[in-house]
């Protein structure tokens, strides 16, 4: 982007995405039950997260809110894997996504 564009975005506009991110993953999670719907709401909740700090990084100039978010980013694949893999399991044994399902892979 060129500079003169960068300078009419202040760190409101970057907080104010990074909440919208925030509580469009919120409702979605607490208003679908399939989980990969709610997996991928939860991951746009890490991203509005992850948009803040960068944000509070780049308006006060120093490096470790970005470094921080790589291994938020790190983090959050690794869920991705996992969230991913327990799904599969409970697919093949129940045959539904839906998230009530859950409680009965116990034993």
């Amino acid at each position: 982007m060129p500079e003169a564009a960068l300078s009419t975005l202040t760190l409101s506009h970057f907080l104010l995405t990074g909440a919208v991110l925030f509580c469009l993953g919120l409702v979605g999670f607490l208003t679908r039950r399939n989980l990969i719907v709610m997996f991928l709401c939860t991951e746009m909740m890490f991203q509005g997260v992850v948009v803040s700090l960068v944000a509070f990084s780049r308006f006060h100039g120093n490096l470790s809110g970005q470094t921080f978010t790589i291994f938020v980013l790190t983090v959050a694949a690794a869920e991705a894997a996992l969230a991913l893999g327990l799904v599969v399991l409970l697919f093949r044994r129940k045959q539904t996504l839906d998230a009530s399902a859950w409680a009965q892979l116990r034993g």
